[in-house]
C-alpha cells in the first residue's frame, strides 16, 4: 500500500443515463472533488467544473493506480465507474489494492439487475461472466445444458464471438439476448439462437445466455482423457480425480501444477472455481504451448504457463497454497521446495511411477507423514474375441498438508 494517498475518495456509479440519474447529493460530491477520475466516456457525462482536474484511468491500471493516488494525496477525490462499482468494477480494483476501507461507493443500478429484470430471470437461477478485459474463451467453463448465463460483454464484438464459441462447442440452439444500453431511452434487445447471430451490437451490452446443448464436460473432477490435447504425458482420469481430492480446491487459492505435462491437474483446480489460480511448470516448449491450449479450449484461458525447470523457476513465484508434482520429483529441491514454500495448511500431493521416486515418497512418509498410496487402475479391453482386465502402470501417490 502506498505511503500517501487521497484523504477520501468516493466511488460513484453512473447508469446509461449519466449524470441526470446522479441524486442531487451525489451530484455536489461530483463537483465538489478535486480530483475527478474515470474512462473518457464517464468523464464526458459530467459537467465541467471550473478548476477540477480531471484524469484518465492510467494504463497499465493497477500500477499506475498506485502512482496516481500518490499523486493526490491529501484531496478529495471521486472515481467514476460504470452501474454497481463492485460488479466486475474499479471499485473491487481499488478495494484488492488499497483495502476495503479506503474508498466509500455510491452504486447505481447494475447492468447485472438491469438485465435480470428485463429477463425475469431470478439471480439465483444465473451465473454472472465477466468477459471485460478477460479472454472470451472463459465462457466455455460455464457450459451446461439449459443453465443460464449473464455475460457482460467488453465490447460490440462480444456477442459474435460468444455466439461462434457456443456454435462450436454444439450449443448452437442457445438463445441469445443482447441487452444494449440498459437503462437508457436508447436501450435495445436483439434475440436469436447463437447459429442464427448476425445482429449488430451496441458497445455497452450485457448477453443473457438460455443455453442448449450436450454435457461436454463435468464440474466435479475428472475429465475425460480425450478432453485434453496430448502426447501420453497426463495425469490419467482416476488419478486426477484421486489427486485433486487431496489438493482440495478453495475459492481464491493458487495451485502449483509441476512438471504439468498436458496441464490437466491445474486446468481442473481453475475449473473448480472461477476464482481458482494455477501456474503450470513446464519444462518442454512444445508441452508448455499445448497447455495454454487446453487451458482454453476448457474454459480457463488465465491459467499461467511458466516454461522453465522445477527448482530453478520457484523464485519469484507467488506462494503456492497447494502443489501438484506430476512430473520430476526426484530432481532435487522439488519435492522439499515445494514443502517448505506452502503456508500452513497447504496441500501438496506427489505422484511417482519408478523405483526411484517411491523410495523417495518413503522417505518423505517417514520423515512428515501424510497419506501414502499405492493405486492401480484396470480397463476392459478386447482380449481377441473375448473381453479381460488390463492394468495401468501403479502409480504412488503421496499428500500431506502443512
Amino acid at each position: 500500500m502506498p505511503s500517501s494517498r487521497p484523504a477520501h475518495v468516493t466511488v460513484v456509479g453512473l447508469g446509461a443515463d449519466g449524470w441526470s440519474g446522479l441524486s442531487e447529493p451525489t451530484r455536489t460530491r461530483v463537483r465538489n472533488a478535486a480530483v475527478l477520475v474515470g474512462g473518457q466516456r464517464h468523464l464526458g457525462l459530467v459537467p465541467e467544473v471550473h478548476g477540477q482536474t480531471r484524469e484518465p484511468w492510467p494504463s497499465p491500471l493497477r500500477d499506475g493506480l498506485v502512482e496516481l493516488m500518490e499523486r493526490h494525496a491529501g484531496v478529495q477525490l471521486v472515481v467514476l465507474a460504470s452501474g454497481d462499482p463492485m460488479v466486475s468494477g474499479i471499485g473491487s480494483t481499488l478495494a484488492e489494492v488499497f483495502g476495503a476501507d479506503f474508498s466509500e461507493v455510491v452504486p447505481a443500478i447494475s447492468s447485472v439487475s438491469l438485465a435480470r429484470a428485463r429477463m425475469r430471470w431470478s439471480a439465483d437461477s444465473t451465473e454472472v461472466v465477466s468477459l471485460v478485459g478477460r479472454d472470451p474463451d472463459a465462457v466455455l467453463r460455464h457450459l451446461a445444458p439449459a443453465h443460464r448465463l449473464l455475460v457482460l460483454s467488453s465490447d460490440e464484438g462480444t456477442p459474435a464471438v460468444v455466439a461462434a464459441l457456443l456454435v462450436a462447442r454444439g450449443y448452437g440452439d442457445s438463445q441469445m439476448t443482447v441487452l444494449g444500453d440498459l437503462g437508457s431511452a436508447d436501450e435495445t434487445r436483439v434475440e436469436a439462437t447463437a447459429a442464427t447471430w448476425r445482429a449488430a451490437a451496441s458497445r455497452l451490452n450485457v448477453i443473457a445466455l438460455d443455453l442448449r446443448g450436450p454435457v461436454i464436460g463435468s464440474w466435479a473432477t475428472g475429465l475425460r482423457d480425450e478432453d485434453f490435447e496430448h502426447d501420453g504425458q497426463l495425469t490419467k482420469r482416476d488419478l486426477r480425480a484421486s489427486a485433486l481430492a487431496r489438493l482440495a480446491p478453495q475459492p481464491g487459492q493458487l495451485l502449483w501444477d509441476i512438471g504439468a505435462g498436458a496441464g490437466s491437474v491445474g486446468i481442473e483446480w481453475m475449473r473448480a472455481h472461477p476464482t481458482c489460480r494455477t501456474v503450470a511448470i513446464e519444462a518442454d516448449p512444445v508441452r508448455a504451448a499445448r497447455i495454454s491450449r487446453n487451458a482454453a479450449s476448457l474454459g480457463v484461458p488465465a491459467l499461467r504457463v511458466v516454461h522453465a525447470r522445477a527448482p530453478e523457476s520457484f523464485d519469484g513465484l507467488p506462494a503456492p497454497d497447494a502443489v501438484f508434482v506430476g512430473g520430476g520429483a526426484t530432481r532435487p529441491g522439488v519435492v522439499t521446495g515445494s514443502l517448505t514454500r506452502l503456508a500452513p495448511g497447504g496441500r501438496l500431493v506427489v505422484h511417482g511411477v519408478t523405483f526411484e521416486t517411491e523410495t523417495l515418497l518413503a522417505r518423505m512418509y517417514a520423515e512428515h507423514g501424510g497419506e501414502l498410496t499405492r493405486i492401480a487402475v484396470e480397463h476392459a479391453a478386447p482380449i481377441g474375441a473375448f473381453t479381460g482386465w488390463t492394468p495401468a502402470r501403479a502409480v504412488t501417490q503421496w499428500a500431506v498438508t502443512a
